[in-house]
């Protein structure tokens, strides 16, 4: 959308001082309920497409500091390089479960809960889920995906 195009669609006069032929992007942020446009649901803005081309990434080759924000907000994701079919990441938050070891009762106590901190975990492609770090490849990749 052009600079002018999207003054249009604001009902707005273009400022003598702006390039009407700039090209760009008309934005729509999530719904939080305070809609700036009749009609829209969310915030609505308009960026420069050199500004946007910097600020923003295609979420379908995430790097993985992008993936690693995609878990903390609940998503699942999965590297396009792996070979294990239906293979994904998950966070898991820091919880806490009843002892049932010997070696935990023995620490927290019979019927003791033990707290864990927040971890990731990997669901295997033989459905079976472990604990998971990333190794050097995998943190340098740029090919995560979210699981829908």
């Amino acid at each position: 959308m052009t600079r002018v195009a999207y003054n249009q669609f604001r009902g707005w006069a273009l400022p003598t001082d702006e390039n009407g032929a700039d090209n760009g992007y008309l934005v729509e942020y999530e719904p939080d309920g305070k809609p700036n446009v009749p009609g829209r649901a969310g915030y609505v803005s308009w960026s420069p497409k050199a500004v946007f081309d910097d600020a923003y990434r295609r979420t379908d080759a995430m790097t993985f500091g992008l993936a690693v924000e995609a878990l903390k907000r609940g998503h699942r994701v999965t590297r396009a390089g792996w070979n294990g079919k239906g293979m994904f990441v998950y966070l898991v938050p820091a919880n806490s479960y009843p002892a049932q070891t010997g070696a935990a009762k023995a620490f927290f106590g019979d019927g003791g809960m033990v707290p864990y901190n927040a971890y990731l975990a990997l669901k295997g492609s033989d459905d079976t889920v472990s604990t998971w770090a990333p190794s050097g490849s995998d943190a340098l990749a740029e090919d995560w995906l979210i699981v829908e």
